[in-house]
């Protein structure tokens, strides 16, 4: 589903996280649909922008890239001025880094998402985004989850997010911000994290003859980055949905095995799996399953995915056949 060109053409946005894996797609995305991009990005000493850098190049040009801290209020309100939509997707992620530090996700992810709230109550913009996660659920009580299942925070991380989510609905019913809350189930693709389950598959099995994995059983529901992107950018465009939480989501399910199966059959290489004990997440920590319903996406955005699996693992595994030397091994499963 495109953004449409017509509607994106010459409109104001900002794209907090505009350097990371959803983010970055998310601004070449409307970049290219003619929208003037500023792209919240955090200042490095490498001084780059992170997988910004491998946006095209026409859609790369017309991005203006904004360097700040989700943790300065004023770095946050300078960025936000003049924008009329602003998605924020800015946010620490990795789950097992956030059982050894969960302070820093406090700081990034609760306190960031109130320093876009409280710079969105002054600068007045007609949207904001809010970037939420599956994650919050925890293990489904009943499936397909929809939008009124329990929230049951499983990690730190997850905790986080469900903290930053209330927060942000709270500012919609108090001061009437215009909040939207977007929650992707388990987005994958180029440009995704190498701690993330699809491409710790994939690298391993372009180059090595055993897979190693954590807990195999659990489910997810994987759905293209380019799709996730997509219904980020329809919650901006749509009418009347401030206040609402929307799944974004396939609604169908498959166990990381099966995952990984279908991904060695895809790569083409005799690879076995094997247990990585050090993988595996703390046992009341993990989430089984995770299925999105999505009706209220098709019935308010008039949006759906458009990239079945096996086009999508495909597409990443070629990207990540040419990419290898951009990760670095890790220990983390998700």
């Amino acid at each position: 589903m495109s953004a449409g060109s017509q509607r994106w053409q010459g409109r104001k946005v900002l794209v907090t996280g505009a350097g990371g894996f959803i983010g970055s797609h998310l601004a070449e995305l409307l970049a290219r649909e003619g929208a003037e991009v500023r792209a919240f990005v955090r200042y490095t000493s490498r001084g780059d922008h992170g997988w910004l850098e491998q946006a095209s190049p026409d859609a790369a040009e017309a991005i203006e890239v904004f360097r700040g801290d989700l943790a300065n209020p004023e770095a946050v309100r300078s960025a936000l001025r003049g924008r009329e939509v602003v998605f924020h997707l800015g946010a620490l992620i990795p789950i097992p880094y956030s059982y050894v530090h969960p302070r820093e996700f406090v700081t990034a992810n609760v306190e960031g998402t109130l320093n876009v709230l409280e710079a969105a109550r002054h600068e007045e913009p007609r949207r904001i985004v809010h970037t939420s996660t599956s994650e919050v659920y925890g293990t489904a009580q009943r499936v397909p989850i929809d939008e009124e299942h329990r929230l049951h925070p499983q990690s730190p991380y997850a905790a986080t997010k469900v903290g930053a989510d209330q927060v942000a609905l709270s500012y919609q019913r108090s001061f009437g911000t215009p909040v939207v809350v977007a929650r992707p189930f388990n987005t994958y693709g180029p440009r995704q994290s190498a701690r993330a389950v699809i491409p710790t598959i994939v690298s391993q099995a372009l180059s090595r003859d055993v897979v190693e994995l954590g807990a195999t059983a659990p489910t997810r529901d994987f759905l293209y980055v380019e799709d996730t992107a997509a219904g980020i950018a329809a919650c901006a465009d749509a009418d009347d949905v401030e206040g609402e939480v929307i799944n974004l989501g396939t609604g169908a399910e498959m166990s990381i095995r099966d995952l990984a199966e279908r991904i060695i059959e895809l790569v083409g290489r005799d690879v076995t799996l094997a247990l990585d004990e050090e993988r595996l997440r703390p046992p009341e920590s993990e989430v089984e399953r995770l299925v999105a319903d999505t009706a209220k996406a098709r019935r308010l955005l008039s949006w759906e995915p458009a990239v079945e699996l096996d086009e999508g693992l495909q597409r990443t595994i070629d990207w990540l056949s040419g990419s290898l030397n951009a990760y670095k091994p890790s220990l983390y499963n998700v």
